[in-house]
């Protein structure tokens, strides 16, 4: 099989003699633009702090701590100016620990290619590397899922975050909050229960 590159040399190839039938059919026959089908991702706050707390707040791919996603929003909250935030992720005003470190959930097999979703195929990350991985394989990438961290010693400042809005409720002003908020009390009481 042509390398991709020499497919798209082909392409413009045609292009430059005048063909565009014989462009099209370059690139329908050699690289063919297949999109996949958009999937709803079954999983929210609830689940994902489930996530979390299983895998204890280690990025599963890199092996670095992350951080309770609300835990952020209260600091962008309160600190605005030192640690801004954009709801619409503009990263020249948002701070980078919201990619960097920020706890998010990810498919081990992405989903376009034929992975569950739910819990046996959800791992933590972060938003970088959810980003970075894409619809990519970890074979593809040659990247190693590595195994859970220990709730016990890194909690992702859950309890944190349960502590300084228990003393400061106004952070729980709305909806999206309140159900992270919901997630992270269930999420400890479980993990009590564990022990």
């Amino acid at each position: 099989m042509a390398e991709k590159s020499e497919i798209l040399a082909g392409v413009c190839q045609a292009l430059l003699d005048g063909s565009v039938d014989t462009a099209i059919g370059t690139l329908r026959s050699g690289y063919p633009f297949a999109p996949e089908p958009i999937i709803k991702r079954d999983y929210g706050p609830r689940e994902s702090t489930r996530v979390f707390v299983r895998d204890g707040f280690l990025d599963r791919y890199s092996g670095h701590r992350l951080v309770f996603p609300p835990v952020l929003r209260v600091l962008s909250a309160v600190l605005p100016t030192d640690f801004p935030y954009h709801p619409n992720w503009k990263t020249d005003v948002t701070h980078p620990a919201y990619w960097e470190v920020g706890a998010t959930v990810d498919h081990v097999v992405p989903v376009t290619r034929g992975g569950k979703d739910d819990e046996s195929n959800w791992v933590t990350t972060s938003m970088a590397r959810n980003s970075a991985k894409m619809n990519w394989s970890l074979d593809e990438l040659g990247w190693t899922l590595l195994p859970p961290g220990d709730f016990s010693e890194w909690d992702g400042l859950i309890h944190w975050f349960l502590e300084y809005t228990a003393a400061h409720p106004a952070m729980l002003d709305n909806a999206n909050s309140r159900s992270w908020h919901r997630a992270a009390k269930l999420a400890v009481l479980r993990s009590n229960e564990e022990l």
